[in-house]
């Protein structure tokens, strides 16, 4: 899953953004308003954590923008406005969830993983399809209950098809939503992932679907 982080403090930016990569993430951040507004805009991205206090372009513009041009992305915002009325503000801009600064961290995970859960349309942090399960609180999956220990690029391609489970994904969908802006998007590498994804995981729930690319569905002898 691809976020990103608009929030023009540095030090507050780069916690955010250290944080969500170790929580299994591929993350873009931007520092004011314009930037994030370009990157909302041309960037697929899964969920966005956005200020409202930004250079150049407030949040709640940036925000507006991205409703007006029908970008639908889930947004959490995170402001040090605590005041009712600039939460009211925030939602009829478009906002999913609203978290006042200070925050703990765990809870800016929380809320980003319900966002993400509800726009997949998944009740609980766990996903399973068949005997895998994955936990998206821990990060872990098992099969079997048996724990699997995946890198963080397998992780993200199989939370991905879980969150989209039983639906063909392509190959660009996945190399969009996996990567962050400085990896080098080659297409070829997702084939490289799946196979290794496959052997680790040592089930058929990873069907290629020729031409169009993957889809994540329990094996035949669980259905």
């Amino acid at each position: 899953m691809r976020l990103l982080v608009v929030e023009d403090d540095p030090d507050l930016n780069r916690q955010i953004c250290s944080a969500l990569t170790d929580a299994g993430y591929a993350v873009d951040k931007a520092f004011d308003g314009e930037e994030g507004l370009f990157l909302g805009e041309s960037e697929p991205y899964d969920a966005i954590v956005l200020d409202l206090g930004l250079p150049k372009m407030d949040g709640i513009s940036v925000l507006e923008s991205w409703r007006r041009t029908g970008k639908s992305m889930p947004v959490l915002i995170l402001t040090a406005r605590d005041r009712w009325s600039d939460k009211v503000q925030g939602f009829d801009a478009g906002a999913d969830d609203y978290v006042a600064k200070p925050f703990h961290m765990e809870e800016v995970l929380a809320r980003l993983r319900a966002l993400l859960r509800r726009a997949s349309g998944h009740a609980s942090s766990e996903l399973t399809c068949g005997p895998v399960r994955l936990d998206a609180r821990s990060s872990r999956v098992t099969v079997d209950g048996n724990p699997i220990r995946l890198t963080s690029h397998e992780y993200r391609l199989l939370a991905y098809l879980m969150h989209h489970s039983g639906r063909v994904v392509s190959r660009t969908e996945l190399v969009e939503h996996l990567y962050d802006q400085d990896f080098d998007r080659d297409s070829n590498t997702i084939e490289v992932f799946v196979g290794r994804l496959r052997k680790k995981l040592g089930i058929d729930v990873i069907q290629t679907v020729r031409g169009l690319g993957y889809r994540l569905s329990p094996p035949a002898d669980a259905r």
